[in-house]
């Protein structure tokens, strides 16, 4: 059995989780803080981040999400999400490149820096700059999500693929933390909406960050 090494607000591991999820992938879940440095996580991966999957029977350990979903998408046939033709397979890459490098890096970061790294580790008070420019750059982002939306099905073409996972899994963070202003972005939320239907999608908005309360509409598929 795969063990999925991770903490509840890892969109990384989100990510991993969507897509075992849409897979029909049986696996664990192990409840692993990376800043607490643990000696066993740090065996399996020096680099001290989230996720890992590891199979001891099978002793293979895999590290990085995209990393991670690669070596599903080649091993398990059922429901791709890396497809199509080479043009469209490259733009599902790239926009997922996108949503782990620009969208993490711009909002959801900085948005678990403030709200959940300060108050559980450092015990500090968020700085409000800091999370007045995160939210800021997710409207612009979501600004271009809107445009791909309004252009295609899905975030990357015509069928769900890794692209709309990652997508889902930062913007759930950001939600979670009360980083996103959905007025104006009736293309997204609507999308985001039939993401939060999806069975893969419902086992990550029933789980709560200690501490940590999301805002009233998180969990509902209609908001």
């Amino acid at each position: 059995m795969w063990l999925l090494y991770q903490f509840p607000l890892c969109p990384f591991s989100r990510k991993v989780r969507l897509l075992l999820g849409e897979k029909g992938i049986g696996y664990d879940l192990v409840r692993e803080s990376p800043w607490a440095m643990r000696d066993e996580f740090l065996d399996l991966n020096p680099a001290g981040t989230t996720p890992v999957m590891a199979d001891a029977d099978k002793g293979v350990t895999l590290i990085d999400s995209q990393a991670i979903c690669e070596y599903f998408e080649e091993t398990v046939e059922k429901f791709p999400l890396i497809s199509g033709t080479a043009a469209g397979r490259a733009e599902v890459r790239r926009l997922t490149a996108f949503f782990d490098q620009n969208f993490y890096g711009d909002v959801v970061g900085p948005l678990l820096h403030e709200r959940m790294k300060k108050r559980l580790i450092e015990r500090a008070p968020p700085d409000a700059r800091i999370l007045r420019e995160a939210m800021k750059r997710a409207n612009v982002h979501m600004d271009y999500m809107d445009y791909l939306l309004d252009h295609r099905s899905w975030m990357a073409g015509g069928t769900l693929s890794l692209a709309d996972i990652a997508a889902a899994a930062h913007l759930s963070v950001a939600d979670y933390l009360g980083g996103i202003d959905w007025q104006g972005h009736e293309p997204v939320r609507r999308w985001y909406a039939g993401f939060k239907s999806r069975p893969s999608f419902r086992p990550l908005l029933s789980e709560r960050m200690e501490v940590i309360t999301p805002p009233a509409h998180y969990e509902k598929p209609d908001f």
